[in-house]
């Protein structure tokens, strides 16, 4: 029997050679990083130093990381602030989406019907011209974004579910250029180690990361503050993490992450994802030189280069995943964080597919370890399940 072949980085990234030992380096490191003793400084030194290691990552200072248990946490950490008023994209993940005070700016601002998101997968910045005068209550029953307010707007620098790359650095500019809304938040889960990406290019104040996207280990991540902000911690206690979250830090995961952080800068800097992308241009000119009804979302847009979103309308998306995974392939059929549950997507939704075709999807995303043959592999298998489907 052929051996599996996994196509879900999106969802998580193979642990990383480098990450593992850091991992296991560090279980035998005995001290707690808050002690003063030789024992608690050599801890404090490896959480220190994987905290330069993820900021080199994304061109920021140490100071400015933060240590959480993943990117869910870090957004959850940045809206709980007091804000006056906060929303984001509806093309966001749904760790932003649930956030109790956001509000989703889906809504059509122009008189002609323009939307925020059209079917190219990319959020219109545009649309903050009529922001104050359209937009339904937000937070606290304000009305859009009025000036000199406490605001936070967030946008994802890429898509989990489709790989399209957002303009944030245009977006916020505009938005920050015609409001005096206070901050701007980055969602840089998925882009950050597959390309280069900074919180100077993007013009964000808060960015959120998570270790396992890039081949760390799971269950560490990061917020990242530009210097001369603050959050108010939600965790109260022993005041760790410069007071932002308190309790004694996963010095596991943490060395991990700096492992992995230096790991994906290497892999960045020697084109290893310039390879994927060429692996993901054949997968969806083989898919889509056939005679068959597969969409490939997003393909005229900026993407990251090892993300495919495909739509086969009539074929669930939960059975394509079941069907894929008997034959030996490890896909997805959306975002991996919904606890096992397959459910619409409401970002193909708010890009205009209809119900039936965003049920229908599913997402293949590669990484540097995929093979060619493994890729050819899952063209001919996709192609025999879809054609038998439709015979």
């Amino acid at each position: 029997m052929p051996e599996r072949v996994y196509l879900d980085w999106n969802a998580t990234a193979p642990l990383r050679p480098e990450a593992r030992d850091a991992v296991v380096g560090a279980l035998d490191v005995l001290g707690n990083p808050s002690s003063v003793h030789g024992e608690g400084r050599a801890a404090k030194g490896l959480v220190e130093r994987a905290r330069a290691q993820v900021a080199a990552l994304v061109s920021c200072d140490a100071s400015e990381v933060i240590f959480t248990s993943g990117s869910t946490e870090a957004v959850a950490l940045a809206f709980a602030q007091d804000w006056d008023v906060a929303a984001c994209s509806p093309v966001e993940h749904d760790a932003i989406l649930q956030q109790p005070c956001v509000e989703v700016v889906d809504r059509d601002f122009h008189n002609g019907g323009t939307p925020t998101v059209g079917r190219d997968g990319v959020f219109r910045g545009d649309f903050v011209s009529g922001f104050g005068l359209a937009a339904a209550p937000l937070k606290r029953g304000d009305r859009g974004f009025p000036r000199e307010s406490r605001g936070l707007f967030a946008l994802t620098a890429a898509s989990s579910e489709t790989g399209v790359v957002q303009p944030t650095a245009d977006v916020f500019r505009e938005f920050v250029g015609e409001f005096d809304i206070s901050r701007r938040f980055c969602d840089a889960t998925q882009i950050v180690g597959k390309m280069p990406w900074s919180m100077a290019a993007a013009r964000c104040d808060y960015a959120c990361l998570s270790a396992h996207k890039l081949g760390g280990p799971k269950g560490i991540g990061a917020l990242v503050i530009r210097r001369g902000l603050d959050v108010v911690s939600q965790i109260k206690g022993g005041g760790q993490e410069m007071g932002r979250r308190s309790g004694t830090e996963n010095i596991p995961g943490i060395a991990g992450f700096g492992a992995a952080a230096v790991a994906a800068a290497r892999d960045l800097d020697a084109g290893a994802w310039e390879r994927v992308a060429e692996l993901r241009t054949f997968l969806e000119t083989s898919l889509e030189g056939e005679d068959g009804p597969t969409i490939l979302v997003g393909k005229e847009s900026r993407r990251l280069p090892n993300t495919s979103c495909l739509i086969t309308p009539g074929w669930k998306g939960e059975t394509q995943v079941m069907a894929l995974d008997l034959a030996g392939f490890a896909v997805s059929a959306g975002s991996a964080c919904s606890s096992g549950k397959v459910r619409e997507s409401a970002v193909l939704r708010a890009m205009g597919y209809g119900a039936g075709e965003a049920d229908c999807a599913i997402r293949v995303s590669l990484g540097p370890s995929v093979t060619m043959e493994q890729v050819e592999r899952f063209v001919e298998t996709f192609l025999r399940l879809r054609n038998r489907r439709r015979s």
